[in-house]
């Protein structure tokens, strides 16, 4: 079942105490972007990204045994799990690829999450981590294909919309598609919504060519945060019945939104948390006169070494 707007408030009323509201920030038009930009600065929130909504929201909507939850991630995804389970005394299991970051891997085992890297990207450590629960009986926590998850993202749009009513468009980065959903359902056709994905992972691109969901081989700066080898069906179907355009940035770009955002903002983020400025420095979003964009900045789990770079 698709989530809806009511979803999106129950949730916000189930995690309601649990999770930060982020602030705004507005960026005068005399930056790169030319235009003004308002900034959703969601990297504020607990563990470093967006991620807490979903997981507290799933976790508080089921009933947790003593076998506590498990998951697949990333990084990101896996952290706010393990986060939420230790704000309600249940154990977790986190299955994160090789490729994931140190920065976020080590957070994990600080957190007290029992971690288990596995392959090389993140459908292979889905896939372990699907065997792994089969045999446990785990509660697990989809890191973006599970109705509870993305009404649970959907609250940070909600929030969005009643601290800036005057919003026009939302521009968002896509991995495997939670972030999307959430979007899609809280928002309806109240504002326009862009997506952005790194080309080396476009996984709503693709699915939209071909019409469903289809594999897509991952790679690049942002793969530990938007490198889902398939969309999940339910932002699929939620984006199509919307008409959303996918847009896609180059890792250069990506990189250069990252120096950008410090450089200007004084403002952390990890290659997918850029990407959707990225999109907008780098001209793939027109911008109309007089909108009012709002760009979401969705992750801080950056390695500090690389801005510096």
């Amino acid at each position: 079942m698709l989530p809806t707007a009511e979803d999106v408030v129950e949730a916000g009323a189930r995690i309601a105490g649990r999770v930060r509201q982020t602030p705004l920030l507005t960026l005068a038009a005399d930056t790169a972007a030319g235009v003004p930009l308002v900034l959703k600065l969601e990297q504020l929130q607990h563990t470093g990204s967006f991620k807490p909504r979903g997981a507290f929201n799933t976790l508080l909507a089921a009933k947790v045994g003593s076998e506590g939850v498990i998951c697949a991630s990333g990084g990101n995804h896996g952290i706010a799990v393990a986060y939420a389970a230790r704000e309600l005394g249940v154990p977790a299991e986190v299955f994160v690829p090789l490729s994931s970051s140190p920065v976020k891997v080590k957070l994990l085992r600080a957190l007290g999450a029992k971690v288990r890297q596995v392959g090389s990207v993140y459908a292979e450590a889905l896939a372990a981590m699907t065997e792994r629960q089969a045999s446990t009986g785990a509660l697990e926590v989809h890191a973006y294909d599970q109705p509870a998850v993305i009404a649970g993202q959907g609250t940070l749009f909600a929030e969005w919309l009643q601290q800036d009513p005057q919003l026009d468009t939302v521009v968002v980065a896509v991995g495997g598609g939670g972030l999307l959903g959430g979007a899609l359902a809280a928002i309806g056709d109240r504002v326009r919504l862009v997506a952005v994905e790194p080309h080396r992972a476009p996984t709503l691109a693709s699915a939209l060519d071909a019409g469903e969901p289809v594999d897509v081989e991952v790679s690049g700066l942002a793969a530990d945060s938007l490198g889902a080898r398939r969309i999940g069906r339910l932002a699929f179907e939620l984006a199509r019945a919307r008409g959303v355009v996918s847009l896609t940035v180059g890792d250069d770009e990506i990189r250069a939104a990252q120096h950008w955002l410090w450089s200007h903002a004084r403002i952390v983020t990890e290659p997918g948390g850029a990407a959707a400025v990225a999109a907008v420095l780098g001209g793939h979003y027109r911008t109309r006169p007089g909108e009012r964009i709002g760009v979401l900045i969705c992750g801080a789990n950056a390695d500090l070494a690389s801005l510096a770079a």
